[in-house]
């Protein structure tokens, strides 16, 4: 019996307990008894819509779950963003389906809820994924209005990104089942379709009491608005759907007609599971974030038969580049090694940190995927590119722009990986959120900063102690120890992967079992997208 293997074991568990937990409580939404209310109307929840319409054989992944995870506490909170993103098959075809969670504020759009929908659409415009609006929104979150209104990446940047679209090709197709109202009435009308629920749905610019406040007319919302209204007189939708089911029907028949398109051409064979135990990386990822451990043995319970080709194996060993397969996908990884290496020329090197011959070695793997047409996928844990005089004057720094360079001006698909660490530079050159994977998500065990939080904490102390002493104030060790302990505890919870994925600053945290899925569904979906960029890196130091 392995004493470290099975105490990390325990706590990795734990941590996915934790995740599942939580999970299990975001997807009520505002709660059961808002649920129930839904269904006395005649009318299912945003989940239940959507588990209705997708392909109960076929794999699919929720986008956000998380996102405002621990956010507007004081407005009553805001589970998933108040919108259920999931990306998966309708009538066997790969789609992006967006619904307004009515139990949460009536659907109400917060800052978060905007910027996940604009997520939404930015996978479905660079995979050019079919995408579902299903509508059931009061419109903006008013005593917010300011933060959500008028700014480039606010509401009003989801109806340009509907014309966009348009003119793409992309298929939009809308569901009014609930309220929709104000400038959120120009998401579904500015779809391919629109249908419209009889006597639960409505649209209209401005709801019978605004009506009566601004032009003093009498009318209630059915007849201002309602299925009848929009179909029969206005013309503004296309369809009347009797319920929520025949309109999810209507959209399963419609998406069932739609033709190929021109494929990527991303190499695919017959997938392998893992030959080893893909449950034994709990065991092998350990329970603090300075612990080593072996990258490679995380990299054979992920890809097929767990068998690989590494690319320059005995240079730059801090990164660990290799060719393999994910669910028959053909893949390019990078990955941070997290043990202690020796290397010929360097000596001893730190594990997770990245040194110039491996940010040398990354870059050129890089660009020989782009050349072979093979998707990145980046396996993170890292504390941020090496320092001292002998890298400084053996020019980390040019080193580590020409690995950014090359992750910047990648044109394959990059999918990352949070495993652990993700610190400062580090989450920039092993592809961070601001370097545009199509899909960014955290194992429990990861942790994202600009450093490490004892490093961050004093750092953080001595300039409080600085601020302190300037104004006449002692500081002894008990005082300095409780300050420390403060700063250190704000500066964890802020590295938390919830922290992260409240923010979306990632897609989610994905039990680490699941990474093989989430890697195949976002292959399929970037194969939707041919490659239409010429791989070019650029100017580089050299």
């Amino acid at each position: 019996m392995d004493l470290t293997f099975n105490k990390r074991e325990d706590h990795n568990k734990l941590l996915l307990s934790k995740l599942e937990i939580k999970l299990k409580k975001v997807y009520l939404g505002g709660g059961q008894k808002r649920i129930d209310t839904l269904h006395e109307k005649g009318k299912l929840s945003a989940r239940e819509r959507i588990d209705y319409l997708l392909d109960k054989d076929k794999d699919s992944i929720e986008i956000g779950a998380l996102a405002g995870d621990g956010m507007y506490q004081e407005e009553g909170g805001c589970p998933s963003g108040g919108v259920v993103v999931k990306i998966g098959f309708i009538s066997g075809k790969q789609c992006i389906v967006v619904a307004n969670d009515a139990t949460v504020k009536a659907g109400a759009w917060f800052p978060i809820t905007g910027k996940k929908n604009l997520r939404a659409q930015e996978i479905s415009i660079e995979n050019k994924l079919p995408i579902i609006y299903l509508v059931d929104s009061a419109g903006v979150y008013l005593p917010m209005q300011d933060e959500i209104f008028p700014d480039k990446e606010n509401f009003g940047r989801i109806f340009r990104n509907n014309a966009i679209m348009s003119s793409m090709g992309i298929t939009q197709i809308s569901a009014i089942m609930g309220s929709c109202v104000a400038g959120g009435a120009y998401l579904p009308i500015m779809s391919d379709e629109a249908m419209i629920v009889d006597k639960t749905g409505s649209i209209f610019l401005a709801g019978s009491y605004l009506v009566k406040a601004a032009i003093g007319e009498n009318i209630d919302n059915e007849t201002l608005g309602g299925a009848t209204t929009h179909c029969e007189i206005s013309g503004v939708t296309d369809y009347k759907a009797k319920d929520d089911k025949d309109a999810l029907d209507r959209i399963k028949s419609i998406v069932g007609k739609i033709g190929n398109f021109e494929k990527a051409g991303f190499n695919r064979v017959e997938a392998q599971k893992p030959a080893l135990e893909e449950k034994e990386i709990f065991g092998i990822l350990p329970e603090l974030r300075n612990e080593q451990y072996d990258m490679y043995e995380i990299i054979k319970r992920i890809v097929d038969n767990s068998e690989f080709d590494e690319y320059k194996a005995d240079y730059g060993k801090s990164i660990i580049c290799t060719y393999a397969r994910i669910d028959g996908w053909a893949v390019g990884i990078i990955a941070n090694q997290r043990k202690i290496i020796k290397s010929k020329k360097e000596g001893m090197q730190f594990g997770g940190v990245i040194y110039s011959d491996s940010a040398d070695k990354a870059t050129r793997f890089i660009a020989n995927c782009n050349q072979k047409k093979i998707p990145l996928v980046f396996l993170q844990d890292v504390t941020g590119f090496m320092v001292g005089s002998k890298s400084e004057h053996g020019g980390i720094i040019k080193d580590g722009a020409k690995m950014v360079n090359a992750v910047s001006n990648s044109v394959v698909p990059k999918f990352t990986i949070i495993i652990g660490n993700s610190y400062g530079a580090g989450n920039y050159a092993m592809c961070g959120k601001a370097y545009d994977p199509r899909l960014i998500v955290a194992w429990p065990s990861a942790q994202l900063a600009v450093m490490g939080g004892e490093q961050a904490a004093k750092v953080l102390l001595q300039i409080e102690e600085a601020k302190l002493m300037k104004q006449g104030v002692e500081i002894d060790e008990i005082k300095k120890h409780e300050l420390l302990e403060e700063i250190k505890s704000k500066y964890d919870d802020q590295t938390s992967p919830y922290y992260a994925a409240a923010r979306l600053w990632t897609d989610g945290i994905i039990n680490p079992l699941d990474t093989r899925k989430w890697i195949s569904n976002g292959i399929e979906a970037a194969n939707n997208a041919p490659i239409e960029k010429q791989f070019n890196l650029g100017i580089i130091q050299v």
